[in-house]
């Protein structure tokens, strides 16, 4: 399936992920993180973007950035070629260090933006290996202390007035468990890139209301035909996909899908 074309934000902010190709790590050392991090230092410089918020986990790295000038490619894109010449320089490697393109998120909502901060500061709990306030590769330490590449003012408004105050609200809010997070479900959801067949297969039973789904190819053509157009509402999957879930011919999928 090819890729989608880049969402584009009205406000302009992005959530983005880099990922190691194969899901291979990254950042082996103290070194290879603070390379990165000087890394976007310059790109910063460069091409003027302002940074809310990152983290950098050992195969992937989470950023949330404002793209003032629209140069969101040209920044991710010198990111992974200068970061990737140091990488595979000092290891010998050979080959693609990240995975594909970056994926790309468009922030729109205040209270996106919010627990979007909050669940990348929260990674490093997730994988196990680190608490928020002990991680030393993300802009959690930025927002409790002193700031050196984001600009922490816009998300510390959203938890009061004072800056102490708002500090104390961020602090406790980043504290709430990882399964009580509102959002965190949908962020990891939309920033995937396709549903496996499992997942296809739910959506067809919610959306067919038929428990067994083999039925589906068994209807009459004007029925399965009606039943295949409803299932374009699935996100994040192909017509081959659906095709091969359900057992039924994909050019029977497409003619089905085409029609009004």
């Amino acid at each position: 399936m090819p890729r989608s074309a880049r969402q584009i934000s009205n406000t302009k902010v992005y959530h983005i992920i880099l990922r190691g190709n194969d899901k291979q790590d990254i950042f082996y050392d103290e070194q290879d993180y603070r390379k990165f991090i000087k890394e976007i230092k310059e790109t910063k410089e460069k091409y003027q973007y302002i940074l809310y918020s990152y983290c950098l986990m050992p195969n992937h790295v989470h950023m949330v950035l404002y793209d003032k000038n629209e140069s969101l490619s040209k920044i991710m894109q010198s990111l992974e070629i200068s970061y990737s010449k140091y990488f595979c320089k000092k290891y010998e490697k050979v080959g693609h260090l990240f995975q594909n393109r970056f994926l790309s998120k468009k922030v729109e909502t205040k209270e996106y933006f919010i627990y979007l901060c909050r669940y990348i500061h929260q990674n490093p709990v997730k994988a196990h290996i680190s608490t928020i306030n002990n991680y030393e590769w993300s802009s959690y330490k930025e927002y409790i202390g002193k700031s050196e590449l984001i600009e922490k003012k816009m998300l510390l408004k959203k938890f009061g007035e004072k800056n102490l105050d708002a500090i104390d609200n961020f602090v406790n809010y980043h504290k709430t468990n990882l399964e009580d997070v509102a959002g965190t479900d949908l962020v990891e959801f939309e920033m995937r890139e396709s549903l496996t067949d499992e997942e296809v297969r739910q959506y067809i039973q919610n959306i067919s209301k038929i428990d067994n789904i083999n039925k589906i190819k068994q209807l009459n053509k004007k029925e399965r035909n009606e039943m295949l157009r409803k299932l374009r509402i699935i996100p994040k999957t192909s017509r081959a996909q659906i095709a091969r879930v359900l057992g039924i011919s994909k050019k029977i999928v497409e003619r089905a899908m085409k029609e009004e």
